[in-house]
């Protein structure tokens, strides 16, 4: 049986869009074995996909942090079993990994970041859309073994949806960095039109700062609770995920493993775009809760300093916001009208 190892260290939104493109990949060639590397904690993203895809897990803030780390890390899961490595990363740990295995004569691929590309849509000087992660993951995959028909992945790919016969709304305002957060004050007001309108409410975040905004804001309005104070494992959120109607978020890792799920995502966009090639899994861009402005997108990340110190990118109406909502669940009205009407 051939052996990949396919590289992704993080982060954990860039990891969950990994996720279906392993899965079309593992379905296509039973007769491959796959071992995914990452972090140990986002084993949970790898549990359901075909019995020929395994997780290996890394410590990198500890047994295998450095480049010492890494040897252990390579000694760990044993070099010598694989036939080709995926670069999936593109990180000078995951290319000392590479190039480790490159000298053993083992064929390897990585991901083609496109930094020109970027720096031109970033900086006003491309307005058209960069290919999304998702497919440059599917690329590497196709230069690794030639197998042309990960092109297909995109025709075949599912789109999320409401989950009509539930009445709660995930909301995920918090992001890795400020240029893609969505103020508390207004997340707030969003809560309170929500729950006016009769839906409960279930706030998603991390961190021990993120908790305790979180718990305040749903000790305020009734039906509205914080899942970091349920306590739950990644695999329990994402099974959460799952059953609400659909998930407000930001550009961050919630939007993706609500998408893993197949849940709709209502996107919120600030210092970054959907055009970078970030949208979720399944989304679309119908769904994406933006402001019309030429400044936009100033980073990929959004981790750079609003040249105006503003952010006024971010200053979006929660009103608009809670409208979107409620236009998705007028239009499910009339799909269950127009088929019972049929």
């Amino acid at each position: 049986m051939t052996k990949i190892l396919v590289i992704r260290f993080s982060a954990l939104g860039d990891t969950a869009l990994l996720v279906p493109v392993v899965r079309y990949w593992a379905e296509r060639h039973p007769d491959t074995e796959v071992t995914i590397l990452s972090r140990q904690q986002y084993a949970g993203l790898f549990l359901d996909l075909p019995a020929n895809v395994r997780f290996a897990g890394a410590d990198l803030k500890g047994r295998h942090r450095g480049r010492k780390g890494l040897d252990l890390l390579l000694e760990d899961i044993d070099l010598r079993q694989f036939d080709a490595v995926a670069d999936m990363h593109g990180v000078w740990r995951s290319r000392y990994l590479t190039l480790r295995m490159a000298l053993r004569g083992i064929p390897t691929a990585t991901i083609r970041k496109d930094r020109i590309q970027r720096f031109l849509l970033t900086h006003g000087l491309r307005h058209k859309p960069l290919r999304p992660v998702w497919q440059r993951y599917a690329d590497v995959f196709e230069r690794l073994t030639a197998d042309k028909g990960m092109r297909k992945m995109c025709s075949s790919m599912p789109k999320a949806t409401d989950r009509e016969n539930s009445n709660e709304i995930g909301i995920a305002p918090f992001a890795a960095h400020k240029g893609k957060q969505y103020p508390i004050e207004k997340t707030e007001e969003v809560v309170r039109c929500l729950t006016e309108q009769g839906y409960s409410v279930l706030l998603f975040g991390g961190g021990d700062e993120e908790r305790t905004v979180l718990h305040r804001l749903a000790e305020r309005y009734e039906n509205t609770r914080s899942v970091p104070d349920m306590q739950l494992s990644l695999r329990e959120e994402m099974a959460l995920m799952k059953d609400i109607r659909l998930m407000i978020s930001m550009d961050s890792a919630n939007m993706h493993l609500a998408s893993l799920v197949g849940t709709r995502v209502v996107s919120v966009w600030g210092a970054t775009h959907p055009m970078t090639g970030f949208l979720g899994y399944g989304q679309s861009i119908d769904d994406c809760v933006q402001r019309n402005l030429p400044c936009r997108p100033c980073s990929i990340y959004g981790n750079k300093k609003c040249r105006y110190g503003d952010w006024h990118c971010l200053d979006i109406a929660p009103e608009e916001i809670v409208a979107n909502v409620s236009e998705r669940s007028l239009v499910a009205i009339v799909k269950r009208i127009t088929t019972l009407d049929s």
